[in-house]
Formats: structure tokens, C-alpha cells, sequence
């Protein structure tokens, strides 16, 4: 694994370092976001959907981190559950993401951008 994908974390080098890949921020926001009432899944990319279906779940489905020298911009793509306040479900996700990121990894998280893709009914297709 190459040097630029992992986010150093190391504060003592006398016990050692501590690397983190942002794959694992895109799992921990992941999990964040599907905790978060309102929300009824996650929008991922064909690979993710495929892989599903062969019984592989992807937490970090419908995540996207890129890191800043200002902290991590998370961009989440959700679809939401028909009734719910978009603005009250995504400041939800905005909060959530950020403490669970920031508590598990001290990563200060600079933006959380929600996106909703889509909105669906309980037992109905993606709209």
C-alpha cells in the first residue's frame, strides 16, 4: 500500500505509528449514516450493487472521502424514506457523520456534504 493512501495518525513515535486509509472513514460514516432515522439506504455505483448481490455488503457504499489539509470532505449519496424532512434528516446526517468520524479516529472532519438521490416508499421501487 502506498504512503499516500494512508493518513498518518501518529502524535508519539516513540510507541510506534498509527495509519489510517480513508476507507475506513468511508465505513465508519457509512455506518453513521444508515443509524440515522429517515434514511432508507444508500446509493452506490454498479461495482457495489453487483457485489450485493452476490451476498457482499459494502459499508462504505454511497461514501466518498477526500482528504484536505483542512480535515476530511465526506460527499454521502442517500435515499431517503418518503415523509421525512430532507433538511431535518440530512443536518442529522451531517452531525452524526462527523462525531462518529472525529470520536473513532480524531480526523476533524471539514465538510460533510449530503446528497439525496432518491426517495422511497416502504415495499416500492427507488424513485
Amino acid at each position: 500500500m502506498s504512503d499516500q493512501l494512508l493518513l498518518d495518525m501518529s502524535e508519539d513515535d516513540s510507541l510506534g505509528s498509527v495509519q489510517i486509509v480513508p476507507e475506513v472513514i468511508e465505513v465508519i460514516a457509512g455506518i453513521a449514516a444508515t443509524e440515522v432515522n429517515g434514511v432508507k439506504s444508500m446509493h452506490g455505483n454498479f461495482a457495489t450493487g453487483v457485489a450485493e448481490k452476490f451476498g457482499k455488503k459494502s459499508h462504505s457504499k454511497g461514501v466518498r472521502v477526500e482528504l484536505t489539509d483542512e480535515g476530511a470532505i465526506i460527499d454521502i449519496y442517500v435515499i431517503l424514506q418518503f415523509g421525512t424532512s430532507i433538511p431535518e434528516v440530512a443536518t442529522k446526517l451531517q452531525t452524526a457523520i462527523k462525531q462518529n468520524v472525529n470520536t473513532m479516529t480524531s480526523i476533524q472532519v471539514g465538510e460533510v456534504n449530503v446528497h439525496v438521490v432518491g426517495v422511497q416508499m416502504d415495499n416500492q421501487e427507488i424513485v
